[in-house]
């Protein structure tokens, strides 16, 4: 029987000397995930098709080089505040910070230098347990955001082949802080032949946050229901994705929106969403204890990014599900803070669960009935 195993290499060498490491978990079920210092960022994930094939299932570079000179945020570890802050400014007790505008007028994943450019410290490997912890220290200031905020994300592979990550966080000052994971997902392999438009996908919401045509929440909740936004029940990505069935379709050239899974953040990790590709029957399903899902149908994907297999990363090529606060929650008084204050501990625990053909034993329609 094959058996369990935690290695560790070098991935490369930044320019300023830092060397970035590469953990590699694989469990006795041969399921692989590879994960790298820079960004604290998933390179790989290996998993079988209904076959017993293993592919690459998620988007991303084969050399440090290459996730450097041409960032896309390829499984990274996104923050301090993921997604965007309108206006790239927001308040905390009366005081106004201001951040970078990397995305028109707004912030966009923690400004022009986030989480995903640094290189992460490897503080723990546990060969037992298949785990890995990473830490970074952002100071105050950093990006223009306030206080000294300590970050951990422990990333651990499971015998069911799960993939799990937590993040932590404490601060020394009230600050803001959203983070999430940015893996992109081709459940058909990462250089297969076929978009993953035809992936079905179910996500456990009945309510979702429209956004202007910059992609900032307009403050409304709308419900799903009637829309080209209704996943509580299994669709094709590709049934309204580029369709102009709604208005919402046109801001971002497809999804890219939050659908809202619960009020705040929740104890454990909940159903959020489960993902089957037809073609290789590999499935997985998405849990978390945040209470937004963004939703990423790789709208800007143009050809000009070439992944591990060597393929060009087209429009639709795979697709990213980041569980996080609402967005631009630091300026919209109805959603749920991102503002952490010392003391508290920031916590976003995030479950990736591979299978072959599984179907939910609950349905995201009878969960959502609640959301």
């Amino acid at each position: 029987m094959p058996q369990s195993s935690l290695n560790r290499d070098i991935f490369g060498t930044l320019a300023n000397g830092e060397v970035v490491h590469a953990i590699t978990l694989t469990n006795a079920a041969g399921m692989s995930v590879k994960i790298i210092s820079y960004g604290a960022s998933i390179q790989s994930v290996c998993v079988p098709d209904a076959h017993g094939t293993f592919a690459d299932v998620t988007t991303g570079y084969a050399s440090l080089e290459e996730y450097v000179a041409q960032p896309q945020y390829f499984g990274a570890t996104v923050g301090r505040v993921a997604n965007r802050i309108a206006g790239a400014r927001f308040e905390i007790d009366g005081k106004v910070y201001s951040v970078p505008a990397n995305d028109g007028a707004h912030s966009h994943h923690g400004g022009d230098v986030g989480f995903d450019k640094v290189n992460w410290t490897v503080t723990a490997c546990d060969e037992e347990a298949l785990s890995v912890t990473l830490s970074h220290v952002s100071p105050d200031g950093d990006q223009g955001y306030p206080c000294t905020l300590k970050v951990i994300a422990t990333y651990q592979l499971h015998p069911d082949n799960a993939l799990s990550v937590h993040y932590q966080a404490a601060t020394d000052a009230p600050t803001c802080v959203n983070l999430s994971n940015h893996a992109y997902w081709h459940l058909g392999g990462e250089g297969a032949s076929y978009d993953a438009m035809d992936h079905v996908l179910t996500i456990a919401a009945g309510q979702f946050l429209p956004v202007d045509a910059t992609l900032i929440p307009t403050g409304e909740r709308r419900s799903v229901a009637g829309t080209p936004f209704d996943f509580r029940e299994p669709m094709p990505i590709s049934t309204y994705v580029r369709s102009n069935a709604d208005a919402q379709l046109t801001h971002g050239g497809g999804y890219d929106h939050n659908w809202i899974v619960g009020s705040e953040v929740a104890r454990e990790p909940q159903l959020m969403a489960h993902l089957e590709d037809p073609v290789s029957g590999r499935t997985m399903t998405l849990l978390s204890n945040q209470p937004g899902l963004q939703f990423y149908s790789g709208n800007f994907f143009d050809g000009t990014t070439s992944g591990k297999a060597g393929k060009s990363y087209g429009i639709g090529d795979a697709i990213a599900l980041e569980p996080q606060m609402f967005p631009d929650a630091p300026n919209q008084p109805s959603f749920a803070s991102a503002v952490l204050r010392p003391g508290q501990m920031y916590s976003n625990m995030i479950v990736w669960r591979s299978s072959i053909r599984a179907r939910l034993a609950i349905s995201c329609a009878t969960k959502a009935e609640n959301s």
